[in-house]
């Protein structure tokens, strides 16, 4: 099968071009073919410098501009129709890329994607599902980010698109799909938490109740649901805790848990594929993006989460 095309955010990220540049010849060099997308004149040369002018699946397409981090994001991309992350996102569309990757600006990557793919049928709010290691594994949380303020239903939605990237990304044939809550029994939690409890278990899949929030890395569900305020909260937290104790875990044990591994969170729910990386994304990270985004290209997730959406709406 031929390798997926990824369009690369060339200005993504906080150390762009240079760490995305080295990042994107290491993916190449192990079999990916990348559009690397900014400025042509500055590609090139990063690229020459990486010793990679003469990688045959390696292309550059020419965008003046990037969004900084501190950017409005919708401003941002008003103000500029050429930025990297809008051409990479327009090369899906007109053939020439498979999916996306970039480091860059959250929400203008979101916005770029959603403005250009649109919404898969049926699917009232796309999430960002980020696959975290657990003790046995690891757990797709969504939504992570993209939507601070939800409805039951985006949630319920959210388990049935989160059971289709757990099938897809860690191969698990029916995922448990949890609802993160303050307590296991389903009275607990907020009038969001309870509303979502019962529009999850009217759902064709393998809902497996709440889970509590001192208890959603111990591998009790391979799908946690939550709204994209708490769940980036958790992400955070959880992030900063292994952090902390890095220095006293032995490398075996922080490889597992180390965000460089997994390079990037897909936003599903889009009829288009985009991988968010982190903002501090080393060129390891960029690397193993690169690659996360092909397999879930490759693994058809868009069409995946577009069926099983689909199915249970019937």
């Amino acid at each position: 099968m031929t390798a997926p095309v990824i369009a690369v955010d060339g200005l993504g990220g906080d150390d762009a071009p240079g760490v995305v540049v080295e990042g994107v010849v290491a993916a190449v060099r192990s079999g990916s073919r990348v559009v690397l997308v900014g400025p042509v004149d500055v590609l090139r040369a990063a690229v020459a410098a990486a010793g990679a002018s003469d990688l045959l699946n390696l292309t550059i397409e020419d965008a003046p501009e990037g969004i900084a981090m501190d950017e409005s994001p919708l401003a941002a991309l008003r103000r500029k129709p050429r930025a990297s992350i809008r051409v990479a996102c327009a090369l899906v569309t007109s053939g020439a890329a498979d999916a996306v990757y970039s480091a860059g600006h959250t929400g203008a990557s979101l916005l770029a994607a959603h403005g250009a793919f649109g919404v898969a049928p049926g699917i009232e709010r796309p999430a960002l599902a980020v696959p975290v290691p657990t003790r046995d594994g690891y757990v797709v949380l969504l939504d992570a980010g993209a939507n601070v303020d939800c409805r039951a239903s985006h949630l319920a939605q959210f388990g049935v698109m989160g059971a289709a990237l757990s099938r897809v990304l860690v191969g698990v044939p029916s995922p448990r799909v949890g609802l993160l809550s303050i307590g296991e029994e389903a009275a607990k939690g907020n009038e969001l938490t309870k509303e979502a409890h019962a529009a999850l278990g009217a759902m064709a899949i393998h809902f497996v109740g709440n889970i509590d929030a001192a208890q959603w890395l111990n591998g009790k569900a391979d799908v946690l649901v939550c709204d994209g305020f708490t769940g980036n909260i958790a992400l955070k937290v959880g992030e900063a805790v292994v952090e902390m104790l890095a220095a006293g875990l032995p490398a075996n044990a922080w490889e597992r848990f180390n965000h460089a591994k997994a390079g990037g969170a897909p936003l599903i729910g889009l009829d288009g594929l985009l991988v968010v990386g982190h903002g501090r994304a080393s060129a390891e990270a960029i690397t193993n993006g690169i690659q996360l985004t092909a397999r879930l290209s490759q693994g058809g997730l868009v069409a995946q989460v577009a069926e099983a959406v689909g199915r249970v709406l019937k």
